[in-house]
């Protein structure tokens, strides 16, 4: 069952939605277009606020949903854990986009709604915060996915839970390597900027 777990989640997590809903709804290319990554922030750049906020929840249920399942199925915190991890590698590294893909932080909100909802909320708290604060989402991103281990940390949540947020942090942290250089160099986007040329 931990196989159909890991599958599972993959394959939900490999689903393009950015791209999808960018392509449906105005005929672009989401990788040529904004920033090029797919995620929700480059979508409300490019395709506004409701395909942002749809990409979003389709983006968190694609975490959620193996949890869920593997939860329903009886099945134990490790193999819950490892199927969201598995949808967040999913949509970093997709089957469909020739194993490139988003940055995985609304797939990990999903899967920490579905492990342990005020850790998750805890981490979109510090997001919504930094992002208020300094416009700048990938650095909330980044400090929402701190808050996540530690929190855990403080909760004394279960050691799946812990490792969880470890590699998620790892994860963000691989992935946003480029936003960090731009934070560093002060030419990182705000997430109001439009990019040049857009």
């Amino acid at each position: 069952m931990t196989v159909v777990v890991l599958a599972l989640g993959y394959l939900l997590g490999s689903l393009p939605t950015g791209l999808l809903v960018v392509r449906a709804l105005t005929g672009q290319d989401i990788r040529a277009a904004g920033s090029g990554n797919i995620g929700t922030v480059n979508v409300y750049r490019v395709a506004g606020l409701w395909a942002s906020i749809l990409v979003l929840a389709v983006d968190m249920l694609k975490g959620a949903v193996p949890v869920i399942l593997a939860r329903m199925w009886g099945q134990p915190a490790e193999t819950q854990v490892a199927g969201g991890l598995a949808a967040i590698a999913g949509h970093n590294w997709s089957l469909f986009l020739r194993f490139g893909g988003g940055k995985g932080i609304a797939t990990s909100f999903g899967v920490l709604l579905a492990i342990s909802p005020p850790v998750g909320f805890v981490a979109a708290a510090v997001w919504g915060v930094v992002v208020a604060v300094t416009r700048y989402a990938s650095l909330g991103s980044l400090l929402g996915m701190i808050s996540v281990p530690v929190t855990m940390w403080w909760r004394r949540e279960p050691a799946p839970h812990l490792v969880f947020g470890l590699i998620t942090l790892t994860f963000a942290l691989y992935r946003h390597r480029a936003n960090v250089a731009r934070l560093v160099s002060g030419t990182e986007l705000r997430i109001t900027d439009k990019p040049r040329g857009s």
